[in-house]
């Protein structure tokens, strides 16, 4: 497994934890030199401050891919979301959204950091944004609050 399935901020102790199968994903997804970005949503439990990632959903037809630019559609994630929030009686919750970059060390665009902050400021749960950017070697983690602050995780 090339991923890190613990992150934190060492401020707070904050911890996101993502599941093998997230991680999965991930690795399915990871950008060749020619190939085109994925992405998804992010779902899983809030525990206190700390989050646990237990699915990522896989980029569907409906998804705009390009080289350098991934806009992912309503179409499957949502339903996606929505069944699993029903199926758990609202523990499992939409958390936030991951891509991927064709960088080996990934930094997120300014395009990335305007995108979460809209879908921040539109949570009706009032939580920030977990947004990761999937590298070749590594990952991004953040979390994305409404007002644009921005709060950045590190591999345990």
């Amino acid at each position: 497994m090339r991923f890190m399935s613990t992150w934190r901020r060492p401020e707070d102790e904050q911890f996101v934890y993502f599941s093998q199968s997230v991680l999965e994903t991930f690795e399915r997804h990871i950008q060749s030199d020619d190939g085109t970005e994925a992405g998804g949503i992010l779902l899983g439990h809030v525990r206190g401050k700390h989050l646990e990632v237990l699915e990522a959903s896989e980029p569907t037809r409906q998804d705009r891919r390009l080289r350098y630019f991934f806009e992912r559609m309503i179409h499957g994630h949502k339903s996606l979301a929505d069944r699993r929030w029903q199926e758990t009686n609202g523990l499992v919750r939409y958390i936030g959204e991951w891509h991927t970059h064709p960088q080996e060390v990934p930094s997120p665009s300014r395009i990335d950091l305007d995108e979460w902050e809209i879908l921040a400021k539109g949570r009706t749960d009032r939580r920030p944004l977990l947004a990761v950017v999937v590298g070749r070697q590594n990952l991004h983690v953040e979390l994305m609050y409404a007002g644009g602050g921005r709060q950045q995780f590190l591999h345990r």
